[in-house]
C-alpha cells in the first residue's frame, strides 16, 4: 500500500525532470575535466542521446537506475503498489532503450550507457571516461 495519496504521488512524479539531472551534470563535468567537447540531446539521433560527440561518433546515455531498471542495482526496485501501471511502463522504457541503441549502432555510432549509481563517485567516473576516450 502506498503511504501517500495518488494525487501527491502524481505531483511528485511530474516534478522529476529528464534534462540536466544530477547524474547527467556529473558526467558532463567529468567530460569537461578531460577536455572533451560534446553536444546535448541531439534530436536528430535515435533516442535523443543525453550527450553526443559527433567527431568521435560516440553518444552517451545517462540512465536513471529506477527508470531504466539497472539490473542488480538497489535503486532499480519495482514499486509495490500500482504494479499494473509500473511493470509495462518500465518494460517499455527498456525496450525503447534497446531499439535506440540498435539504430545508433547500425548507423555507425558507438553507444555508451552510464548509470546513475556510477555517477556517485566522481573519481571513478572520470577514470572510466578517461579510459574510454584515451583510445
Amino acid at each position: 500500500m502506498d503511504r501517500i495519496s495518488p494525487e501527491r504521488r502524481s505531483k511528485n512524479m511530474r516534478r522529476i525532470g529528464n534534462r540536466n539531472t544530477t547524474p547527467e551534470l556529473a558526467v558532463r563535468s567529468a567530460l569537461l575535466k578531460l577536455g572533451i567537447r560534446y553536444r546535448l540531446n541531439l534530436a536528430s539521433l535515435p533516442g535523443k542521446p543525453d550527450i553526443a560527440m559527433a567527431g568521435r561518433k560516440t553518444v552517451i546515455f545517462v540512465h536513471g537506475c529506477f527508470w531504466h531498471q539497472h539490473k542488480g542495482c538497489s535503486f532499480a526496485y519495482l514499486p509495490a503498489s500500482n504494479t499494473e501501471y509500473w511493470l509495462p511502463k518500465l518494460a517499455a522504457t527498456k525496450q525503447r532503450d534497446r531499439k535506440s541503441c540498435r539504430k545508433l549502432r547500425a548507423a555507425g555510432w558507438r553507444v555508451m550507457t552510464i548509470w546513475e549509481c556510477e555517477t556517485k563517485n566522481s573519481a571513478s567516473l572520470t577514470s572510466r571516461l578517461a579510459k574510454e576516450f584515451s583510445q
